[in-house]
């Protein structure tokens, strides 16, 4: 009975997925059916004009192009390291040019994208350039599959572990000798002997700047003791990176299958492309594809009126292009197989784990790490190759982006890591931070972390001048700042908020320049939940030149999505939403704040209407604290100029 009812919630899951699918593509085609330009740009979709900055060869040969956009053109967009997009040229009005290719990163100001294609078309340098997101329907493709496959299989082992980590049966961890790492704390060595006994899963549940990854890379070298290959997951190109990086600096072989978003030399040196191009074999590969081509090449050269000779002839070419392009094939799959038998570590992003260059293989142990970012869909993808699962991550930060309003409510919101943390007794939660002053932590610990969390001595007293206030909230209730509506992209923007926290931002670093401080800051943010409210900042304060150029080169401004796993020793927060009614929109999804809040190591400001946001329990519970440690001030306190 128990086992139908899994079955039941895989089949449920799978038919959440449809539904998201559903809707994403119904989506992208509103937006990219009739619609021109100008609004798709709106719309995050497209970057139009682009100039073309630079061409080359990656160490894998793969065909790089990075482009830029103009600075009076920086819109919010949706483009992120690995999404698929068409480079396209609309200088013939008869027709579009286009080739398709993947994001390897992404700037303010410019993109390097990987191109399908062996050359560049004739028509780059034409002009009328621009680059636009495609739907990525392979994703979704690999997803299904996965849970197709888990309602399906009759393998002891994968039924095992889907029976663990959805709580119909219990995990099992063996005695095992325990270690203890004096580079790490206590809790980080308790996850540590986790991951050592656990025959099933093990859960590292990591809060804002506890170590997270610290821990889960020590975990991972004390598995490959063991251990001959590890498979190393996350969900996203950037968190798979941030791992690669991570272990090789431990000295650690990796490998990295798909599209790298952080571009370095050395990163791209460690992709599957770069080592078959480095292989002993490789050239043979390449005069065997040579000869292929050169057949092709002269099977074509017959014109459409030949005799029976001819024809015989060219029948022959045809098929010994045909034998060389098998071989070539056969020599190609040897090569990689060499390769990822000879590495340690493969390090992919969960969809990335379904490539055909893993199919067949088995790991002993996964690691997933951002495990509650992921859907449950993906993080199965993995989890079927392998014998046992550890997860990284905190549920108590940004959730999966889901389309589908339908589909999250139903279940497709909640994700495998809280499945997993709430049907197992499998998790060990880090609970010294080592990233912000105790101020800016402890609401976070309170409200989401049981009061757990202490701040590491070296930065719990952090601040950037002795009388500084780590926090501050500046109440901007009673000024009239309303919020209003973008007409384009229906997202809310506050002018008159944003107004304000440039003349506070200009006011702070202004003090730190006199005080000769502002050169200990290495790093800055400004974060909206709304991207309409980025877009007003980043014209003011960078396209209108209202900061320096020095404060310009230490400044991101950004949605809160895109600052997950990062810090900054200063963070602004805008949080938009003033109104009568007292409605304050996806800023009830309180784990967004969570998010933002805990950037700052140094200094948070937050700006918002109390007489608005006061209406979610949170939001009150915030204020209160902010009043408890002086943190409060009205915005009629700052100076008008």
């Amino acid at each position: 009975m128990a086992q139908r009812n899994i079955e039941e919630e895989l089949k449920t899951l799978r038919s959440l997925l449809k539904q998201e699918k559903e809707a994403e593509l119904s989506q992208y085609k509103a937006k990219m059916t009739g619609t021109s330009l100008a609004e798709r740009k709106k719309q995050g979709l497209c970057w139009y004009p682009v100039k073309i900055e630079k061409t080359s060869f990656d160490s894998g040969e793969r065909l790089l192009v990075r482009v830029s956009r103009p600075k009076e053109h920086l819109e919010s967009h949706l483009f992120q390291s690995g999404k698929l997009i068409s480079l396209f040229s609309n200088a013939d009005n008869d027709k579009e040019d286009f080739v398709n290719g993947v994001v390897n990163q992404v700037k303010e100001q410019e993109m390097l994208i990987t191109l399908n294609n062996d050359d560049l078309p004739d028509w780059i340098y034409r002009g009328h350039i621009g680059v636009q997101l495609l739907f990525d329907e392979n994703s979704y493709r690999e997803m299904e599959t996965a849970v197709s496959f888990l309602i399906h299989t009759k393998e002891d082992r994968i039924s095992r572990i889907k029976n663990v980590l959805l709580g119909e049966t219990e995990a099992l961890f063996a005695a095992v000798y325990p270690i203890n790492i004096a580079a790490l704390n206590e809790n980080q060595n308790k996850a540590l002997n986790l991951v050592n006994k656990a025959s099933d899963v093990a859960i590292i549940h990591g809060p804002p700047g506890t170590g997270k990854t610290t821990t889960l890379v020590h975990a991972i070298l004390q598995v490959l003791k063991e251990e001959e290959h590890v498979l190393v997951c996350a969900p996203s190109n950037a968190a798979v990176d941030l791992l690669v990086e991570k272990l090789s600096e431990q000295q650690v072989e990796v490998l990295r299958i798909g599209n790298p978003a952080r571009v370095t030399q050395e990163l791209l040196s460690k992709t599957l492309d770069a080592r078959i191009a480095h292989h002993p074999y490789y050239k043979d590969l390449k005069v065997i594809r040579k000869k292929a081509e050169e057949f092709r090449n002269l099977a074509h050269k017959y014109k459409r009126h030949y005799g029976f000779a001819e024809r015989q002839q060219r029948k022959s070419l045809f098929e010994e292009a045909d034998k060389l392009k098998d071989e070539a094939e056969q020599l190609s799959f040897f090569i990689s197989n060499d390769i990822i038998s000879k590495t340690p570590v493969i390090a992919s992003t969960l969809v990335g784990a379904a490539s055909y260059v893993l199919k067949g293989k088995r790991f002993r142990t996964v690691f997933i790490d951002e495990a509650a970012q992921a859907l449950e869909p993906a993080s199965w993808i993995p989890i079927i190759k392998s014998d046992r699962v550890i997860f990284a991550g905190d549920h108590c930060q940004l959730p999966p982006t889901i389309k589908s309003v339908d589909a999250s409510r139903a279940g497709l919101s909640i994700t495998l890591f809280e499945k997993a943390i709430d049907r197992n007794k499998a998790d060990v939660m880090l609970t010294e931070q080592y990233r912000m002053n105790t101020n800016i932590m402890t609401f976070s610990s309170r409200q989401f972390y049981k009061n757990q969390l202490v701040a590491n001595a070296r930065v719990a007293n952090w601040k950037l001048f002795p009388d500084d206030l780590p926090l501050e909230f500046i109440d901007t209730a009673g000024s009239g700042f309303f919020e209003q509506v973008d007409g384009d992209t229906y997202s809310t923007y506050n002018k008159e908020e944003a107004d304000l926290l440039i003349r506070h931002f200009n006011r702070y670093t202004s003090e730190l320049e006199a005080m000769d401080k502002l050169r200990e800051v290495t790093n800055i943010g400004i974060i909206s939940p709304y991207k309409a409210q980025v877009s007003q900042l980043r014209d003011a304060m960078v396209v209108e030149g209202r900061i320096t150029e020095h404060i310009s080169a230490l400044l991101n401004i950004n949605t809160v999505d895109s600052f997950q796993g990062q810090e900054r020793d200063i963070i602004y927060i805008s949080l938009v939403r003033s109104n009568e009614k007292g409605e304050i929109g996806f800023l009830s999804d309180t784990r967004r704040m969570n998010v933002a809040m805990t950037r700052a190591r140094k200094k948070l400001v937050i700006i918002g209407d109390s007489s608005t946001i006061c209406s979610h329990p949170f939001y009150d519970k915030l204020l209160d604290y902010v009043n408890e440690i002086g943190a409060y001030r009205s915005a009629f306190e700052l100076p008008a100029n």
